[in-house]
């Protein structure tokens, strides 16, 4: 792996390509394409945190080899307005905030508003299906594809090195909500002209045919409504509009009135309904407050927290901190996809929900939820109409870029020309051909508060530490002339033992090695502080099995 000031140099007229993130995980979605000294960027959003990640907020792609040339970004493509595609912008337009924004409307929509509160006013062009942009060297033609979100755009991106099809999240239902399906045509077109980078979305690629209709969905919704005799909290993406207007419909049909918590879910479908997205009948939405003092067999409640995030509204239902409450009348539903890595948080708020009374419904026990992504079925299609002479597998794990691989293989494109990469690759297409040229070092940038990059993976590894392992102190003043402790050992810990007293064992041995060690001629504090946490280390990892922090401190007097 190399660092960003070792790439090779890139020739005239070739074209390359470096996913900065999206590989090897579901978030972060970004990549740079770069041609004749320009850049463009398709996509900049983040991903959430896995319990290992102790105090994360969110993680951001790695753009140390970009941070260096935004001089040169001639734009930024936005595929579609949802966080692991948008959710970065705001960072990356810190460091300049003229970059252009290129999306549909509701994309642009969604980023503005998330800009407006990092106080960033951007330069936004709004771009729809079937329009061409030039961009310097870049001309760019956008296709309708449909998603769990409306307005999602695939793009077409032609240079003189070759032309890519950079799918965004999409999927192929041919019956979807806004009768908006994804351009096939468009595809067939692009296709009979050569494509010869397929960039294709992986999230479902080991999910054999095709992904249900999103149709099919509603009229679930709406008998787990029917059948609750109390409240109904349906818990969602804050961007997922299609789902909302399902529950909005169900509640409808089922004389209850919504309620929208949240504040991203309440600021994306104030959006959504102002630019017509969102349908909802005159009189059904009602503010918190209000829905709080109706009856229970009124109202259901649009909630944030799918996820299991700590600080969302469906996990402090779950732990009895938010004003909703439920019990064993009320009905929880979960309308979405678990995305890997939270595996663990929503199980533990679906246990605590039950734990409280309530019916939990989810996607493993009715179907309430379907999935965004193109199934292996969709996904040979697509390779079968575009015949493409290269394939990259993007979006998704391990396992998911290497399904998609399989089946860009199975359709008939060269092994040679398939390309399962990682986060950094760099690779060059001249005159439509591509290859690997070299492997960028990506790391995770780190969200912590108000931080950005400053937490390392050796701060989340202490943070581990102190959470799984506890935390021993030990204090001790020696004497300058002589090297005798004059005060201490004083060792206080926490997380560890419940009585102190345990540490009367190993003061001895503290002592002890100090001695030895000042008897041999060692004065240097900082040595003389290893010798202590070399001591303790060894004593708690024989008689514990333990390995906390443990922080000596030695102090000349």
């Amino acid at each position: 792996m190399i660092k960003p000031h070792d790439l090779p140099d890139l020739a005239q007229d070739t074209l390359r390509i470096i996913p900065l993130g999206g590989l090897g995980e579901v978030g972060r979605n970004m990549a740079t394409f770069e041609i004749n000294g320009k850049l463009l960027i398709v996509d900049c959003g983040v991903l959430f945190p896995e319990d290992t990640q102790p105090g994360v907020d969110l993680i951001l792609p790695d753009i140390e080899s970009v941070r260096d040339r935004l001089d040169d970004v001639i734009g930024i493509v936005l595929t579609h307005g949802h966080e692991d595609h948008i959710g970065a912008v705001p960072y990356l337009l810190r460091l300049k905030p003229d970059i252009p924004l290129l999306g549909s409307q509701l994309t642009l929509a969604l980023v503005e508003a998330k800009l407006k509160e990092h106080k960033i006013r951007p330069f936004t062009l709004t771009v729809a299906e079937g329009q061409r942009e030039q961009l310097g060297p870049f001309t760019l033609d956008f296709i309708a594809v449909n998603h769990s979100i409306p307005d999602a755009l695939a793009v077409h991106i032609t240079t003189v090195a070759g032309t890519v099809l950079h799918t965004g999240d999409f999927k192929m239902d041919q019956l979807p909500l806004d009768n908006r399906l994804t351009d096939l045509r468009a595809f067939a077109r692009f296709g009979e002209a050569g494509v010869d980078l397929f960039m294709a979305d992986s999230t479902n690629a080991e999910v054999p045919g095709f992904t249900p209709t999103e149709r099919a969905i509603g009229p679930v919704i709406s008998d787990v409504i029917r059948q609750t005799r109390g409240k109904v909290v349906v818990a969602s993406f804050s961007s997922h509009v299609h789902r909302v207007q399902q529950v909005i419909d169900a509640a409808v049909d089922n004389d209850r009135k919504v309620a929208l918590i949240g504040r991203s879910m309440l600021r994306n479908m104030t959006i959504a309904q102002e630019l017509g997205y969102l349908k909802v009948p005159k009189g059904v939405l009602v503010e918190q407050k209000k829905a709080m003092n109706m009856p229970d067999d009124q109202v259901v409640f649009m909630s944030t927290g799918s996820q299991g995030e700590p600080m969302a509204v469906l996990s402090r239902i779950a732990s009895k901190g938010h004003a909703i409450e439920v019990g064993s009348d009320d009905t929880v539903i979960l309308a979405s996809s678990l995305i890997p890595g939270n595996e663990n948080s929503v199980f533990r708020v679906i246990n605590a929900l039950i734990k409280l009374g309530a019916n939990v419904v989810h996607k493993a026990t009715a179907r309430v939820h379907v999935s965004g992504h193109a199934s292996a079925g969709e996904l040979l299609y697509c390779y079968n109409i575009l015949k493409p002479r290269n394939a990259m597998p993007v979006h998704g794990e391990v396992r998911h870029l290497v399904a998609n691989g399989d089946i860009a293989e199975s359709s008939g494109i060269d092994r040679d020309n398939v390309f399962v990469v990682e986060n950094g690759a760099v690779m060059d297409m001249t005159d439509g051909a591509v290859r690997q040229v070299a492997q960028l070092d990506i790391g995770f940038v780190y969200v912590d508060g108000s931080t950005v990059g400053t937490i390392t993976d050796a701060d989340l590894k202490d943070r581990r530490i102190l959470a799984e392992e506890g935390f021993i102190s030990v204090f001790t003043v020696i004497e300058a002339a002589t090297g005798n402790i004059i005060v201490g050992p004083e060792i206080h810990a926490r997380g560890f033992a419940p009585d102190e007293a345990v540490f009367d064992q190993v003061i001895p041995q503290i002592q002890a090695a100090l001695k030895e060690a000042v008897e041999s001629g060692t004065r240097n504090q900082h040595q003389l502080s290893q010798v202590v946490r070399r001591t303790v280390g060894r004593w708690v990892n024989a008689k514990h099995r333990r390995k906390p922090m443990i922080v000596p401190v030695v102090i000349e007097a």
